[in-house]
Order: structure tokens, then sequence, then C-alpha cells
């Protein structure tokens, strides 16, 4: 519509800058995975992690402005680059792909859970022990060969969904301050998120917004195991059946679809932080984990990625389209 005061092309920019953005974050990814030392990522725990020293009362309410001030800080902040990019293609599409690169943790999650199956392969479980916690919160020391070996195939099931899918979501929803906000709150989530004595009330609001914005992640990542592993009907059938068990709302389903995906069974007791859980068995009927289920959980994880990959930026540029079809019958 003339006069409206739109450049011709700028309903076009952010769909194809997230489409470009997007694919070239992910590669960037692929190749560089996440570095030692100055990841943005890491800034910003810290950065929460101060705001907490300052913040802590044994309180909702106080974690609750925790959450509001940390999240709503980095979407803010993320929308204010964005606004100032608008203009420019080129830009958006290099902001796009740095703040995919910076959100994204594939890479990072495969190369950590090989690292512990080689090291379980070669017989070393003191070393498996010690790269557990690169991987995930739970106890090490207690946990032989094949609990070490399903802690990895379990966390390789839930990050997929935290650290690629969930971002991609909801970077095609929201652009950059999705990608940035997503992993904002993911990250307060593993900081304060938990059942400890501290973070019992304090975190309370972090995870209750941890658990809304993971849901369709989580959802695409179940229904892309179930397409990409290689048992589609026992991933169905797991996660029909056994997804809504676990005691996590986003975990449930991406766990028992890789646990049918792979024909092993997933769940049982585990402690986290001196606190033991007895959690439901996923795939009950299937096998005991074995080591060689990391390395075809590893798989299905990038297999995973890359669909999510061409499910979202799809997504988006045919959600652009749409919207400049009905744009020009205005």
């Amino acid at each position: 519509m003339r006069g409206s005061g739109r450049s011709p092309d700028s309903g076009a920019v952010a769909p194809c800058a997230f489409a470009a953005g997007a694919a070239l974050g992910w590669l960037a990814d692929l190749a560089l995975a996440d570095p030692r030392r100055g990841h943005p990522v890491a800034v910003f725990g810290s950065a929460a992690a101060g705001l907490e020293r300052m913040l802590w009362r044994d309180h909702r309410g106080r974690g609750a402005l925790h959450t509001a001030l940390c999240a709503g800080g980095a979407v803010a902040a993320a929308a204010a680059l964005q606004r100032a990019v608008r203009r420019s293609g080129a830009a958006s599409v290099a902001l796009t792909t740095a703040a995919t690169w910076a959100v994204l943790g594939g890479t990072s999650l495969v190369r950590e859970a090989r690292a512990i199956g080689a090291a379980l392969s070669a017989g070393d479980t003191k070393a498996a022990r010690e790269r557990l916690p690169r991987l995930c919160g739970r106890d090490p020391l207690a946990l032989d060969e094949a609990q070490l070996a399903r802690a990895v195939v379990e966390s390789v099931a839930e990050n997929t969904s935290d650290a690629v899918v969930g971002a991609l979501v909801w970077g095609a929803l929201g652009g950059v301050p999705g990608l940035v906000g997503f992993r904002a709150v993911n990250t307060l989530d593993a900081m304060v998120g938990h059942k400890s004595p501290r973070h019992r009330r304090f975190g309370w609001a972090a995870a209750r917004l941890d658990d809304a914005a993971g849901y369709p992640g989580a959802r695409l990542t179940a229904a892309l195991a179930v397409l990409a592993g290689p048992d589609p009907r026992g991933a169905w059938r797991t996660w029909r059946r056994d997804g809504g068990r676990h005691p996590s709302p986003n975990a449930g389903p991406v766990e028992a679809s890789f646990a049918g995906a792979l024909g092993v069974r997933l769940g049982g007791t585990l402690a986290y932080g001196g606190r033991v859980e007895h959690r439901p068995v996923l795939g009950a009927g299937n096998r005991p984990v074995q080591v060689r289920d990391i390395e075809r959980a590893a798989r299905l994880s990038r297999r995973v990625g890359a669909l999510a990959l061409a499910v979202t930026v799809g997504g988006r540029l045919a959600w652009g389209a749409v919207a400049r079809s009905r744009r020009g019958q205005v």
C-alpha cells in the first residue's frame, strides 16, 4: 500500500535475515563450538550471579524480580540492537548470525558426550566421572559405567531441546530478542531453578518461566526425534505413553522420544546435589543403556538439530510470505 511509510522490502528483511543468520549461526556453532573463555552466556551468568547476591532473600517475590531484571534486561538489549540494524539487511544477518552462534550449544553438547563415551570405552571410569559435571548436574562419584552412560544419553536428549531446538523456535518467533531471551531464561533456570534449600523459593519464577519457554521446543524436539530416529514407531509409542510421567513437563517428552527411538530404558534413580530422586522409567520394555548408545544419541541429536533448523527457517519464511501477501491485498 502506498503512503504507509514502510520501505518496499522492509517486510521481507526480518524473515530473510533470520533465515540467513540462523543458518550461518548454526554452521558457526558446528565449526567453532563454544569458546573456552568470554562466552556471552557466561558473561550473562556472571552478571546474573552478581545480581543474585544483591537481591537474594528466601522469597518468591525477590526471585521473580531477579528473573525479570535478568531476562527482561537481556531481551531489551537484544531488541535495541535489532532496532538499530533494522534498516540494513547485511547488519541484520550479521547480528542474527552472532546471536544464533552465541545461544546454540549443540556442538559442545555432542563433543562432551563423545568425550565421556570415549573414556568409558577405554575403561577410564574416573575420567568419565570427572567430565560428567560439564554435561549435567548429577553427582558422578557413585555412578558406575552403565549409570554414567544413561546420564549422558538423558542429558543429550534434554539439552538437544534446551541448547538447540528451543532457541531456534524462539528465534523464528521473536528474532534476536527471542534467541537471547530463551537462552537467558534457560541459563537462569540452570542457576537458580533447582530445588536446593537456597533456591526453592527464590528460583521458583525462573523455573516456571523456563517451563513455559521450553514447551514448544520440547514438543518439536520429540516430534523430530520420532522422524529422525532409527525406530519412529517406538519413539512415538514411548513418547505418548511415558512422556507425561517425568517430573519435568519438557524433559519428559524429549527423553521418552529418545528412549523409544534408540530402544533404550531411561529414568530411574539419580542424585542431584546430594538429593536422591526416584523417577519413573521411560521405555520400560527396552534394554538398559550401553556405552555405544552415547554415540547413537549424539548422532540423533545432530539430525534433530539440522531438522529443527530447516523447520524453523522454513516456517519463518513461509509466515513472512503470508504476511507480505496479506499486506499486498490491503
